[in-house]
């Protein structure tokens, strides 16, 4: 037992680990810098002022994609897309991968649990909304994806951090654009939660590496 785990891939590829630090750092600064700018400000100003207009209240078709899109961040929808991935990360035997899966999710969703009531932004007068957790659950997801395909075909750093970043983007875009649409967030609240996904996945898998490798 102790050889497998020993010889198992890294959650984290070796190639990704510096520009994922660097990723990360500046996520967080990001994300910090939001939090600061909208403490206990509810208003609409700046990008939630430029954006907001042109993406809330849309209407079907449009509506029904969003609606799908937010299921995935609810907790039913969100369990089974966990799932899902673990399973598909055990069976390629990415073991450590698949525990990512569950630890990076729980990681980068209480941090912004946790945040949202410190930073203590509301939408509609009475949620609290800044960062939102369905687009860093949605980016988290997508890191996860991302991560072990680099780690399967062997990507260098560059295909690899494409590929990482590239995925991120797509899936936070997507998760945000419905949790604006459906009047659920503000859009700094959707860019929040992806930069708390950058911040914590990548962290949470070179923890999982350094205590796997140690047992």
């Amino acid at each position: 037992m102790r050889q497998l785990v020993r010889t198992a891939p890294a959650a984290l590829p070796a190639v990704l680990r510096g520009p994922l630090a660097m990723t990360a750092a500046l996520a967080t600064a990001v994300l910090v810098a939001l939090g600061i700018l909208h403490f206990h400000d509810s208003g609409l100003t700046g990008i939630d002022a430029a954006l907001l207009p042109s993406i809330y209240g849309v209407e079907p078709p449009w509506r029904y994609v969003a609606l799908v899109f937010d299921f995935g961040g609810e907790p039913v929808g969100s369990v089974i897309l966990i799932a899902l991935l673990s399973g598909v990360c055990w069976l390629v035997r990415r073991l450590r991968t698949a525990v990512l899966t569950v630890a990076g999710v729980v990681v980068t969703v209480a941090a912004t649990t946790v945040l949202k009531p410190v930073v203590g932004r509301t939408i509609h007068g009475e949620f609290l909304s800044y960062p939102s957790g369905h687009t860093a659950l949605a980016t988290a997801l997508a890191l996860v994806i991302a991560l072990l395909l680099t780690e399967r075909f062997g990507l260098g750093r560059a295909a690899g951090m494409a590929l990482v970043l590239g995925l991120a983007l797509v899936a936070g875009v997507a998760m945000g654009w419905a949790e604006v649409a459906l009047g659920a967030h503000y859009p700094t609240d959707a860019l929040g939660g992806f930069c708390a996904a950058l911040a914590a996945v990548p962290a949470t898998a070179r923890v999982l590496d350094r205590v796997a490798d140690r047992l």
